[in-house]
């Protein structure tokens, strides 16, 4: 199997697994997903720039690895469908999923292909970023979902608020029209 078809089937395959999730759900977690996409390609740019790993190969005509853009995002929302909101099973298992992303997936398959080359990174560093990245993205989804948003103060009198926060008054809210 040439490398272009195992890089486009990262792409592809994992997009047709949503077909068993409800859409709602997929609604639901698809902004952590493409905040996953986001903040991965910024750290293999990083990666890069740093010497940390060289991409030899990305499936034409993309300038990135072909799993930010399938296996990642999908991954995400199956990993935030089964366990979002309990945070210690989260990083759990997170962290044994890295294990097997890092030492299994990119050191042994995409690197025994040539797609990439770990260069000045050792693979328990680069589980450490993912699960630091992985943190940071159930920070993300609490923000998302509200979680991690003040209260509205109760005690504050309506006559200190401004011109555009007050409530209309019903008779003048009728008038208006």
């Amino acid at each position: 199997m040439s490398n272009q078809v195992v890089l486009w089937s990262m792409i592809i395959v994992p997009w047709l697994t949503l077909f068993f999730m409800k859409k709602e759900e997929i609604k639901r977690f698809m902004p952590v997903a493409l905040f996953s996409v986001i903040t991965s390609i910024v750290i293999v740019e990083v990666g890069q720039t740093l010497g940390w790993w060289i991409v030899r190969e990305t499936a034409y005509p993309l300038k990135t690895v072909s799993y930010l853009f399938g296996l990642n995002p999908v991954m995400t929302i199956w990993l935030f469908h089964f366990l979002y909101g309990r945070f210690w099973r989260y990083v759990a298992i997170d962290l044994i999923l890295n294990f097997g992303f890092v030492f299994l997936f990119l050191v042994h398959f995409i690197a025994s292909r040539g797609i990439t080359q770990r260069l000045d990174i050792t693979p328990l560093q680069n589980v450490l970023l993912s699960t630091l990245h992985g943190v940071l993205l159930y920070g993300y989804q609490m923000w998302q979902e509200g979680v991690l948003v003040r209260s509205k103060r109760t005690n504050v009198s309506a006559i200190m608020q401004p011109v555009l926060a007050k409530p209309i008054p019903q008779n003048e809210e009728d008038e208006g029209l």
